[in-house]
C-alpha cells in the first residue's frame, strides 16, 4: 500500500527504509527544502524491543515509537513516506528509480539506503520467540534492566568479550560453549579470574515460564537456572536493492571468524556506486540507535551537498548556453 504519493514520484533524494537512520537523513534534507520520499516496508530491526536505550533525552523509548516520531517530524519538512517493500533499483538518465512490490514506481535524483540487517540467531529451540525480551546481544542496548541477574552467554567468537562486558552488570554470568569454537586457554584464565563459570555442553532448549526466561536445558537434561541469555548474533545485511545496482556485500570478520556482511561506504555513506548512499546497519552493524541516527544525518548533509554540486553544474551549463 503507498500513501502519501501518487503511483510515480520524482524526488530530490529516495530513502529506502525507514528506520531512525532514513528519517534522520530525511529530516536534514527536509531541512535544506529537498524533496524526499522514504519507502518503508514497516519492518525495523529492533521491533521486539520494548525499549530503546543511550539515546539522549529518549531513553527508554520504544523503537515503534521513535520511528512514529521520526516520521511527524519529517512529514513536517515535507517528506513523503511510501509504505511498501523497495523491489528493485534501476539507473536513469536524471539518476533512480525504485520499483515497489505493488508496482508503484518512485524516481530520484539521489538514492539512500537505510535497509538496515537481519539477525541470525543460534538454531536453540525456544530462543527466538525471546529475541529482544530476554534474548539480548547488546550490554549497551539491554544491559542495566538485566543488572544483579543471572545471565548466561552463548558461545561465540566473541565470547570472551562479551562475558567480561556482562560481568560488569552483575556477578552471575555464565558462559556456555555450546557449539562455539573451542576457548583458548588465555580466555578461559581471563573468565575464570573474573569469576565467569563456564559450562561445555550444548544447550537443547531455552525454558520459559510465565512468559519469562527461567534457564535452559542441557543436552545431558541438566537444568541450568537463568534471567536472560545473551547472544552472538549474525549480521545479515539486507542489501537485495543494492545488489541490483551492482553493489555487492562486504564480510565482517572478527576474530578470524565471520559475523556477517555489510556494505561498504565512505565515512558520510557514499558507496562506490555513484548517487548511492547507505546509513544506519546496513553499512555498520554494531551501530546503535543514536549511532545510525547520526550516520543518517551525516549521509543527508552529504547528498544534499552532492546536490548542490550538481545544481551549480547544471546552471553554469545553462549561462553559458544563453551566453552563446
Amino acid at each position: 500500500m503507498t500513501t502519501d504519493t501518487d503511483r510515480h514520484t520524482q524526488v530530490d533524494a529516495i530513502i529506502v527504509g525507514g528506520g531512525v537512520a532514513g528519517l534522520s537523513a530525511a529530516v536534514a534534507l527536509g531541512r535544506s527544502r529537498r524533496s524526499v520520499a522514504i519507502i518503508d516496508a514497516g519492518d525495523p530491526r529492533n521491533a521486539p524491543a520494548a525499549h530503546s536505550h543511550n539515546y539522549l533525552t529518549r531513553d527508554g523509548e520504544s523503537p515503534l515509537e521513535l520511528v512514529r516520531l521520526g516520521r511527524d517530524e519529517a512529514r513536517h519538512y515535507g517528506v513523503r513516506i511510501v509504505e511498501g517493500v523497495a523491489a528493485s533499483a534501476s539507473r536513469t538518465d536524471t539518476g533512480f528509480e525504485v520499483t515497489l512490490a505493488d508496482g508503484s514506481v518512485v524516481g530520484g535524483r539521489r538514492l539512500l539506503v537505510t535497509t538496515g540487517l537481519t539477525d541470525v540467531l543460534p538454531d536453540i529451540p525456544g530462543l527466538a520467540d525471546r529475541w529482544g525480551r530476554d534474548v539480548l546481544h547488546c550490554p549497551y542496548c539491554h544491559g542495566w534492566e538485566v543488572r544483579d541477574r543471572r545471565i548466561g552467554i552463548i558461545g561465540s567468537a566473541m565470547v570472551g568479550h562479551q562475558a567480561q562486558m556482562w560481568r560488569q552488570l552483575t556477578e552471575h554470568v555464565t558462559v556456555f560453549a555450546h557449539t562455539a569454537p573451542t576457548l583458548a586457554e588465555e580466555d578461559l584464565a581471563r573468565l575464570a579470574a573474573s569469576g565467569i563459570e563456564v559450562v561445555g555442553e550444548e544447550i537443547a532448549r531455552v525454558d520459559v515460564d510465565s512468559d519469562a526466561i527461567v534457564g535452559v536445558t542441557l543436552a545431558s537434561g541438566t537444568q541450568i537456572p537463568l534471567d536472560a541469555l545473551v547472544v552472538g548474533p549474525n549480521f545479515t545485511s539486507r542489501a537485495d536493492i543494492l545488489m541490483s545496482l551492482g553493489l555487492a556485500t562486504t564480510e565482517m570478520v572478527m576474530n578470524d571468524h565471520v559475523l556477517g556482511t555489510y556494505v561498504e561506504a565512505d565515512p558520510v555513506g557514499a558507496t562506490s556506486v555513484p548517487g548511492v548512499w547507505v546509513a544506519g546497519n546496513v553499512s555498520a552493524p554494531m551501530d546503535t540507535v543514536v549511532a545510525a541516527s547520526a550516520a543518517g544525518v551525516k549521509a543527508g548533509a552529504a547528498i544534499n551537498g552532492d546536490l548542490i554540486e550538481e545544481d551549480v553544474r547544471i546552471a553554469l551549463e545553462r549561462a553559458k548556453a544563453i551566453a552563446s
